[in-house]
């Protein structure tokens, strides 16, 4: 019995993480180029209910993900040209996108005819892989953006850390100036990761309106955009570490929802806290002066580029 709750709560710590490292992933990718997006949490909560109203009217989850991803490219191409192009403050517009994406989610909503998502993203067990004990059943039971997500991090850390185009990516986040004057395209390479980040970002929000919670409920991402911000803080803009702290956040969400569901007499609000506090706590202990800690911030992050002031 020990073993089989074991199983079952390691499998839900995966599918609570998945959409905070969705989000994650995406920013560390814009961020490395230099560009800081503060609105994830609006772009998720877009996500989210622009994949549950078109599996409503359609559904279809292949058009579904197709409307997430063409959401998430508009507000991300949005993005750029403001904090690109217009070298708008980056911190500003960011913080715009997420008041912004909050109302405009409740508003389109509203405009659905069902209240519970007629398709969603079921468990899929890879044959063979899903029979290896305890490991099989964790990590080869689950649905088709899980598996997918299991890809994007191993190669978003390669693209980051062994390729050519992670190099480019690195420096442009690093010295802008001197990628330009070796040829790189700064504003190209800005464009394409901010817009990726945030298709990225608008998965991870569907995934809690067509997987994790097929429902759409107002504000439903629970301030999971800021959680990946501070993730990506906290893992040093690098992928497997993003991948990791995902897991520690989504373990002690389940827990807490697991401590209700057993009858422990803990308040409800209490356990509601419990990864925002977590989040501090992370924040703390991973951007404090402890010692003669080395910043690994990317050096242009937030710096707008000026190509005539190099």
């Amino acid at each position: 019995m020990e073993n089989v709750w074991l199983v079952s709560f390691l499998s839900a710590v995966i599918v609570a993480a998945t959409p905070i490292l969705y989000a994650s992933v995406g920013e560390i990718l814009s961020e490395r180029a230099g560009v800081m997006n503060l609105g994830l949490e609006g772009v998720m909560l877009l996500g989210a209910v622009s994949g549950y109203i078109v599996v409503v009217r359609t559904q279809s989850l292949l058009y579904a993900a197709l409307a997430v991803i063409l959401v998430g490219l508009l507000i991300g191409l949005l993005f750029a040209l403001l904090t690109v192009t217009l070298q708008a403050n980056q911190t500003v517009c960011g913080l715009s996108v997420t008041i912004f994406g909050t109302g405009l989610s409740g508003f389109m909503g509203k405009l659905a005819s069902s209240n519970a998502t007629p398709e969603f993203f079921q468990k899929i067990a890879i044959p063979g892989l899903s029979r290896i004990p305890y490991i099989g059943p964790i990590v080869f039971r689950q649905d088709l953006l899980v598996y997918s997500l299991y890809v994007l991090v191993a190669l978003a850390y390669f693209l980051i850390y062994r390729t050519r185009p992670g190099m480019k990516l690195r420096a442009v986040g690093e010295n802008p100036n001197a990628a330009d004057y070796v040829g790189i395209n700064i504003y190209r390479l800005r464009y394409f990761y901010v817009c990726l980040g945030c298709i990225l970002t608008a998965v991870g929000g569907a995934y809690i309106s067509l997987a994790y919670s097929p429902m759409w409920i107002d504000g439903m991402t629970a301030g999971r955009g800021w959680i990946a911000i501070a993730l990506v803080v906290f893992s040093g803009w690098n992928p497997l570490f993003a991948a990791a702290g995902a897991l520690l956040f989504g373990g002690i969400d389940v827990l807490g929802l697991r401590f209700q569901a057993m009858g422990v007499s803990i308040p409800s609000h209490f356990i509601s806290m419990l990864p925002y506090i977590s989040t501090v706590l992370v924040l703390i202990v991973s951007t404090g002066s402890f010692g003669n800690k080395r910043s690994r911030t990317p050096k242009a992050l937030g710096t707008p580029y000026d190509r005539e002031c190099r």
